[in-house]
């Protein structure tokens, strides 16, 4: 039988991210002499990849940026965020229990994010669970990032799922569209990064702390 397959998000799903790359954010705006912006801020920022968040830090002082410009901070942004991943940055409670009982139930694990693959790699390195999962996916390890559903079902064809047999477990509205445009079944968290509240986005379960993920998820697929 195929195997079941959760595939996670990463930022404001699996960690809470936020401070450092709001501190990667403002060291690129003060490079350009403008205001930091507050962590609190994060909400409306994160989840679209550091490109997105460097052109809505901008926006943020009424800035536009040329793509020229962009390139340029993009590769600043990610040699300072690169090299600071994960000051700050830490995995949700009960995430490696949840983890290893998922494993252990024979569950196939995988993440897709709208951060790059590196990026993704060294963030997960750092906090001590890269190799509990079967395959990572960034935005640029197929081309393109979510919602195009095309990353999900690569990762989950990667690790021999099919999405039938697949939850995708996110924070945001990005995730949610994912995982339907793939025919997935979705898990939404309620500590996360939405800037509404996620049960209005339509998932399919809600769950407010990883000890409740397997049982929504096996209820799923049940």
């Amino acid at each position: 039988m195929t195997p079941k397959t959760i595939v996670f998000d990463l930022d404001g799903t699996l960690a809470d991210t936020a401070a450092d790359l709001v501190a990667a954010l403002n060291v690129t705006l003060a490079s350009e002499g403008l205001d930091a912006v507050p962590v609190e801020a994060a909400r409306n920022l994160i989840g679209a990849g550091a490109r997105v968040l460097i052109r809505r830090g901008f926006a943020l002082e009424g800035r536009a940026l040329d793509d020229m410009t962009l390139e340029t901070l993009f590769t600043n942004f990610l040699a300072y965020y690169n090299a600071n991943i994960a000051v700050h940055s830490k995995l949700y409670p009960g995430v490696v229990e949840c983890l290893d009982d998922l494993s252990a139930d024979g569950w196939r694990l995988a993440v897709c994010t709208n951060k790059l693959e590196r990026s993704t790699r060294l963030l997960l390195e750092a906090l001590g669970v890269a190799d509990r999962f079967a395959f990572l996916c960034g935005q640029d390890t197929f081309g393109v990032g979510k919602p195009d559903p095309k990353p999900l079902l690569k990762t989950i064809a990667k690790v021999g799922g099919a999405p039938e047999r697949t939850v995708m477990v996110g924070d945001s509205l990005t995730d949610i569209k994912t995982a339907r445009a793939a025919a997935t079944k979705v898990v939404a968290v309620d500590f996360g990064y939405a800037d509404a509240p996620i049960a209005a986005l339509g998932p399919d379960r809600v769950i407010s702390h990883f000890d409740a993920l397997k049982e929504a998820a096996a209820s799923l697929l049940a």
